[in-house]
């Protein structure tokens, strides 16, 4: 678990990532990128559905993407600016890397 802090800090790095383009949205876009070996994080909603869970959880697995699901649909989508999101996925190394830092 990671402290409030922490939480903030990811979710505006996130916000960041998507202003710039270096991050994809929703389960679809993240399980393509992860087809195509751009993905290098997924922050995944801890209380996403079971349907999405099971798109995108194997593929991730398989690819060896670090998860994390410390985030609610509800705080993936104020930062993408919807009502909810299962998953964001993150494409760039640098962008990732800061992620890792703050959550470690």
């Amino acid at each position: 678990m990671i402290g409030e802090a922490a939480r903030r800090k990811v979710l505006g790095l996130v916000g960041l990532g998507l202003r710039g383009r270096l991050a994809v949205v929703g389960v679809q876009q993240v399980r393509d990128a992860a087809k195509r070996g751009r993905l290098k994080i997924a922050l995944v909603a801890g209380d996403a559905s079971q349907n999405s869970l099971n798109k995108i959880t194997g593929l991730l697995a398989a690819r060896s993407v670090i998860v994390i699901d410390s985030f609610t649909a509800q705080e993936l989508g104020a930062v993408t600016g919807r009502d909810a999101v299962a998953v964001v996925g993150v494409t760039d190394a640098g962008l990732a890397a800061g992620i890792k830092e703050v959550v470690s």
